[in-house]
């Protein structure tokens, strides 16, 4: 065990919001995998948390590098994610669990700035900085089940904004600066997740939906789905690294932000026939990448240690 979590990466929190994020993507189905998902997800938290407590040195050193300073907020949401897991049994629990998830997540966007943004290097730039500023939407998606809708709605245009402001800045570090070291190459993928956790927040958060606002984010959520399928032929050719998480939340938060659009359009009587395969589609690949990734990550954590000299 104890050699487990010393191998623990801070970017297995992507994959443990991955999880935690398909077990409501795929409730529908039963929810005894939502149950399933969410235990998984629960287990690794766990992992973190005992990493964390026993190596905060190791921990304060990781975050050092840019990639993983950027992609360690999807700790917090995963936190507010699973938080509502629990609410059916510890409603008071579960909602104070969830404040602290939004609290943490605060105080990374408080540090990240701090670290990096006020001593900005386009360099250091990369599509984990969605996880950052845009990543607390989360706190949209979840917060009517805790009737703190009014709270997601300012955390869904705080989020927002910065997607607006960040979109730019990233595409030309992207296409024109390039020189993306390998082992952050696979945060390419995350170019999914932005617009499409904004689509999911604001349907959530807001009763009375605009169409315009609805129909834009939608569009932004399939474009930016297609750009990172365009990289996974790519991206899956790379050894692994512990940002091989950036391939979970990314695609499944799509699938839940176009199923749920899916769902709201059809209570308006603005159904779109060919949203729904698209949903099943979206459902298929996000399975596939989280159970690929989830795979991947056993044979990192179990493997002998000469097989996990990798970077994170």
């Amino acid at each position: 065990m104890g050699q487990i979590v010393k191998k623990v990466p801070i970017p297995m929190a992507g994959l443990m919001l991955g999880l935690a994020a398909l077990g409501n993507l795929i409730q529908s189905y039963g929810d005894m995998y939502r149950n399933i998902l969410g235990g998984v997800s629960a287990v690794l938290l766990l992992l973190l948390i005992i990493k964390i407590v026993t190596d905060p040195n190791g921990v304060k050193e990781s975050m050092d590098n840019p990639v993983v300073a950027s992609v360690s907020p999807t700790l917090s949401m995963g936190i507010m994610l699973l938080a509502t897991y629990i609410k059916p049994y510890f409603p008071s629990v579960s909602y104070g669990i969830w404040l602290v998830g939004l609290g943490l997540h605060v105080v990374l966007i408080l540090y990240f700035t701090k670290r990096y943004l006020l001593s900005f290097n386009i360099k250091e730039v990369f599509p984990s900085w969605f996880i950052v500023y845009v990543g607390i939407v989360v706190g949209s998606v979840t917060a009517p089940a805790y009737n703190q809708a009014v709270i997601g709605q300012y955390l869904f245009w705080f989020g927002f904004i910065s997607y607006i402001i960040l979109l730019p800045i990233v595409i030309y570090r992207v296409v024109k600066v390039k020189e993306i070291p390998d082992p952050a190459l696979p945060t390419m993928a995350i170019f999914a997740a932005p617009a499409s956790l904004c689509l999911a927040g604001y349907i959530n958060s807001f009763p009375n939906k605009n169409m315009g606002i609805v129909g834009f984010l939608a569009a932004l959520s399939l474009i930016m789905l297609a750009v990172a399928l365009l990289y996974m032929p790519k991206l899956l050719k790379l050894p692994f690294y512990p940002s091989y998480s950036s391939y979970t939340f990314p695609f499944v938060i799509s699938g839940v932000a176009i199923k749920l659009t899916n769902g709201f359009l059809a209570k308006s009587g603005n159904t779109i026939a060919w949203l729904k395969p698209i949903v099943k589609f979206e459902e298929v690949i996000a399975v596939l990448f989280v159970l690929y990734v989830l795979t991947k990550y056993i044979q990192f954590l179990f493997s002998s240690p000469k097989a996990t000299a990798v970077k994170a």
